[in-house]
């Protein structure tokens, strides 16, 4: 069945509420033609979870579409630390649970494998473990095996993930070239997946391949070529860094 859809289509799998994860990482991979069209929508007061989000993330909160935001390290490289993201915690605009890689990864690979929850144990100690467990996120239980304390992170499952690639098929299987980062598991993890693709491909292409992301897990196709721009692609164009120290300036 054909998942192939125009964006403004795609754009209203998207409800007010929703909590969203993004492709990619800092400058590299996010899908800025779906958030450019998820800006001139309207849809505002969104989550946002990722593990190293960066300039996709900065431009929502520029334009006011996310009010909650759950990452451990947000961050424009050697720009530092966004400056939209700072002021909105600052001055207490947006809601902010900071985390972990470690427990994002066990969180996001939960959520991936259909399970409640992933333990980790490196956490114990921190003070972000009151934040968390105030949240509903993290709770300290007794290991039924050793007696010793251990940390279960919550599953991560994003309502929608929008995910940037280099090839898809209209079944909505598809394939990133370069580094994944954790697009596998946000795919299988989140209830909904948009794929932008930077190429349609016949379903040909796939026989006797596996793809990255199985089409199982896939919502909608949408065909948006150069739709990581200004962020870069993997093997098809760099960052251009005018466009991104334009949008940095405040409007």
């Amino acid at each position: 069945m054909s998942k192939l859809m125009s964006l403004d289509e795609a754009l209203k799998l998207i409800k007010e509420g929703d909590t969203i994860t993004i492709s990619g990482m800092s400058f590299h991979r996010n899908p800025m033609g779906f958030i450019y069209g998820l800006i001139k929508s309207g849809i505002k007061n969104l989550g946002f979870v990722d593990r190293e989000p960066g300039f996709g993330l900065e431009v929502l909160l520029k334009y006011n579409v996310v009010r909650k935001v759950r990452a451990p390290m947000v961050t424009l490289e050697w720009f530092g630390i966004p400056p939209n993201f700072r002021k909105k915690v600052e001055q207490g605009e947006i809601e902010y649970l900071e985390d972990t890689c470690g427990a994002f990864i066990a969180g996001i690979r939960a959520g991936s494998f259909g399970v409640p929850f992933m333990p980790v144990k490196g956490i114990l100690g921190s003070d972000l473990v009151n934040l968390h467990e105030k949240a509903g996120t993290w709770k300290v239980i007794e290991d039924p095996f050793s007696g010793e304390k251990i940390l279960l992170v919550k599953a991560i499952t994003p309502d929608v993930a929008i995910i940037h690639v280099h090839k898809a098929d209209e079944e909505g299987n598809a394939e990133i070239l370069g580094p994944l980062y954790e697009d596998e598991y946000k795919a299988k993890a989140s209830k909904k997946v948009i794929i932008t693709a930077e190429e349609i491909v016949p379903k040909s292409y796939f026989y006797g391949k596996r793809p990255t992301i199985n089409s199982e897990y896939v919502t909608a196709v949408v065909h948006l070529p150069r739709g990581a721009e200004p962020t870069s692609m993997f093997g098809l164009y760099d960052v251009n860094w005018e466009k991104i120290v334009e949008e940095l300036q405040p409007l």
